[in-house]
């Protein structure tokens, strides 16, 4: 186990398992740990973190400001895609991952570490995404991940570990949910969730974003939401930058129980997990987004971005983000964009998401044509051609079903026509 090793850099959190993994590293690698966090916008006593990370051993913390760069280069891409991975998660933790790693990694090349740790478990998503992160920026760095080694095998047994050293147990015992959060969501794993059979808690504690749907207001609230080639930009008709925004929304939204999914999805690794996410901005700028594109782009384009779209969101939930096919995705996403500019309004109720209006100086709707009036654009005969067209192959196939159930020959291809091959012996 022991290998002399200078410097370690740990992406830190202060949470329960790199808060056991600082002491782990310096027992087992006599290394000095620097401690790396990423401010993605998540919940944090930033005051005290630095003071927990040092009291658990840690030489220094580095805390690198992240939230301009996890909207615009992350969410913003996310948003433009449409995608939810199986077609329900936002990807909140995936979003996160890529430019973490990424910022973790060079910041350990700046300290001059020879190695980095992170605390992602074997069964998890994170270790892969983490470490695909580290290889696309130094493929030559040692990767540490204590979870694939230690003999500690349950969250109770990290706390033993923490109280038997004299450091501070970061949690509750009664709410060791494993959480991650960020400007993006919060999620939440383990305890009762562990079984499928239960009901998730929401009128509980659990909660951190949202209030449950029950007890959100009677009256209900409306966003209106402005775009500029596919990406927020305005919310409510005040100019806004991404992080302002989206810290806005997550709280008209929460308030209203908007954004909560609970849901068993499957796993890099291939286990299933189940989580309860909360996501209140990200559910409606995705709704607001996929309404605005209804409107502006047209119908083939379209039904090929959906199929896109769930492909970024497998790739990036898979950790790649940093590979040429997502910057192609991404390529194509951003061509679909050009017109997706204008305002959508709707309305939160009780955890729902309703459109109220929306609008587009680009968009494809035309009420001369789509209107139940006949306009100057549209002949109501000129259906009947298309459809006679449309449907010949349907046609043809039905005349066929009709003369084999008769028992009536097919007739035979003609000689000289096209695809005849003569029979043997002409």
């Amino acid at each position: 186990m022991k290998s002399m090793k200078k410097k370690i850099a740990l992406a830190y959190s202060g949470g329960l398992d790199t808060t056991v993994i600082v002491p782990w590293l310096k027992e087992h690698y006599d290394c000095e740990v620097i401690a790396v966090c990423g401010d993605v916008g998540q919940e944090c006593d930033w005051a005290n973190l630095e003071k927990k990370a040092i009291s658990s051993g840690a030489s220094k913390l580095v805390v690198k400001d992240l939230k301009k760069e996890f909207v615009e280069a992350y969410l913003w891409p996310l948003v433009k895609s449409g995608s939810a991975y199986e077609g329900r998660y936002l990807l909140g933790t995936s979003a996160a991952r890529p430019l973490i790693a990424k910022s973790l990694t060079e910041t350990a090349l700046a300290e001059g570490c020879t190695a980095i740790a992170h605390g992602c478990t074997g069964k998890g998503n994170d270790q892969v995404r983490f470490e695909l992160a580290i290889k696309a920026f130094a493929p030559e760095m040692e990767v540490i991940a204590p979870w694939r080694i230690w003999d500690i095998s349950s969250r109770e047994e990290e706390i033993e570990y923490l109280e038997k050293r004299g450091i501070p147990v970061p949690m509750k015992k009664s709410d060791s949910y494993s959480r991650d959060d960020n400007l993006w969501h919060i999620s939440h794993e383990g305890l009762d969730l562990e079984d499928p059979a239960n009901e998730p808690k929401y009128e509980g504690d659990m909660l951190k974003m949202c209030v449950a749907p029950s007890k959100a207001p009677d009256q209900g609230a409306y966003v209106t939401i402005g775009f500029e080639k596919g990406v927020p930009v305005s919310l409510d008709g005040a100019a806004m930058d991404g992080v302002s925004l989206v810290k806005a929304l997550n709280k008209i939204a929460g308030a209203q129980g908007v954004g909560i999914l609970d849901m068993v999805e499957n796993r890099v690794v291939g286990m299933k997990s189940r989580g309860v996410y909360e996501t209140p901005a990200g559910a409606v700028l995705m709704e607001a987004h996929a309404k605005l594109e209804q409107l502006c782009l047209d119908r083939k384009t379209l039904s090929f971005k959906l199929q896109v779209g769930q492909k970024f969101a497998e790739t990036l939930y898979e950790g790649e983000w940093f590979c040429p096919l997502m910057e192609a995705l991404c390529a194509f996403i951003d061509s679909t964009q050009s017109n997706v500019s204008g305002a959508v309004k709707l309305k939160l109720w009780k955890g729902s998401i309703t459109s109220a209006g929306m609008s587009s100086p680009t968009s494809l709707y035309d009420a001369s044509i789509a209107s139940f009036t006949t306009g100057p654009l549209f002949s109501h005969k000129d259906s009947e051609g298309f459809i006679n067209l449309f449907g010949l192959p349907t046609k043809v196939r039905a005349r066929l079903q009709a003369r084999l159930k008769a028992g009536e020959p097919v007739q035979p291809m003609a000689p000289g026509s096209a695809g005849y091959t003569a029979p043997a012996g002409d």
